[in-house]
């Protein structure tokens, strides 16, 4: 333990013993304005003079208690403050003399190198599944006829008493090709066929 963390811990101790004793002394506030009470009413007002000094003298002492204790309170937080600056600054130096070593552990020639290469594997992968996405759509389209799908979707409709007909005109496949051209399908085959060697 250094000295602050020692300042810290005696600030902090003492702090909680003014705040204990701060607490007993609105205690027997308290218990002096009890005696005051039952001295008037039995109509002793010399004592009942006696209890009122003393519960104002507890008062004060309770104010100025917490009061000690409050400024001593402050300056702890401030080494508080302190100590964890004292630890992080510890900590920042040895996180940049971690990163001087990574620094120099890398290679930007090798790091460029690994980038490109996941860039056209990840373009390969991107057009092998393209191509698997147009075969199977396809194959798909070849398996059931669209005529089968209209006739079972009006029928299944006609029994549940709902009219498919701005729905279907809506979802009406498009006639015109949407896809790649021939150039971009050849230059695809050629990769796809290289991906397979």
């Amino acid at each position: 333990m250094s000295g602050l963390e020692k300042a810290l811990f005696n600030l902090k101790f003492t702090a909680k013993q003014l705040n204990r004793q701060s607490a007993k002394a609105g205690k027997d506030e308290a218990a002096e304005k009890n005696k005051l009470k039952k001295a008037i009413q039995q109509n002793h007002s010399d004592i009942a003079k006696i209890y009122a000094q003393n519960a104002i003298r507890k008062q004060n002492e309770r104010l100025n208690l917490l009061r000690l204790a409050s400024r001593i309170d402050a300056v702890s937080s401030k080494v508080q403050t302190a100590v964890t600056m004292r630890q992080v600054t510890g900590s920042m130096a040895n996180v940049v003399k971690g990163m001087d070593q990574a620094m120099k552990a890398m290679d930007l020639e090798k790091i460029s190198a690994v980038m490109d290469k996941f860039e056209t594997q990840f373009e390969d992968l991107d057009v092998a599944t393209g191509y698997y996405e147009n075969a199977t759509s396809q194959a798909t389209a070849v398996g059931t006829p669209q005529e089968d799908v209209d006739k079972l979707m009006n029928q299944v409709a006609d029994e549940a008493g709902v009219e498919l007909h701005q729905e279907m005109e809506a979802a009406t496949p498009a006639k015109t090709k949407i896809g790649p051209t021939e150039e971009q399908e050849g230059e695809l085959g050629e990769r796809l066929r290289a991906l397979r060697n």
